[in-house]
């Protein structure tokens, strides 16, 4: 299966995979209608230093435990991507919890939220592989 891959030497730390993956994520045809004057909600974010920076995103795990603790069921693993149904999410953070990557994180509707590869969205590559100026971040199947 396919997955999100970083490459850190290459990540620059500009942020922009995390605008392309709230935009993507939105629902609107405008990336200004859609980002303009509001705080995103990306699922993938940006963590680092001067020195080094990485996206930290959904590993869709193979025995993946966020789907396993979740009280809701409202996780599932679908043809190898680890879903979340927004609508039974109950906001206990347990996913968060167990979660080893720390890929999960609260949306504007306080319901969690993880990257599912824009599956729903794009329909190919995910947004952010998309919108990396520097390709540091891959979508490709390794061993």
């Amino acid at each position: 299966m396919k997955r999100v891959y970083v490459d850190e030497k290459w990540c620059l730390g500009c942020h922009l995979c995390e605008y392309y993956c709230a935009f993507a994520n939105s629902g609107k045809s405008s990336m200004i209608k859609a980002l303009k004057d509001r705080t995103i909600h990306p699922r993938i974010r940006i963590e680092g230093d001067n020195q080094v920076s990485f996206a930290v995103s959904c590993r869709h795990c193979t025995d993946p435990l966020c789907v396993k603790s979740c009280i809701a069921g409202a996780l599932s693993k679908k043809d190898g991507v680890v879903c979340i149904d927004q609508n039974k999410c109950v906001g206990c953070h347990t996913c968060v919890l167990v979660c080893p990557y720390g890929a999960l994180m609260p949306s504007e509707s306080g319901a969690m939220q993880k990257c599912e590869l824009c599956i729903e969205n794009t329909g190919g590559k995910p947004a952010c592989v998309q919108g990396c100026p520097n390709k540091a971040i891959i979508f490709e199947e390794r061993d």
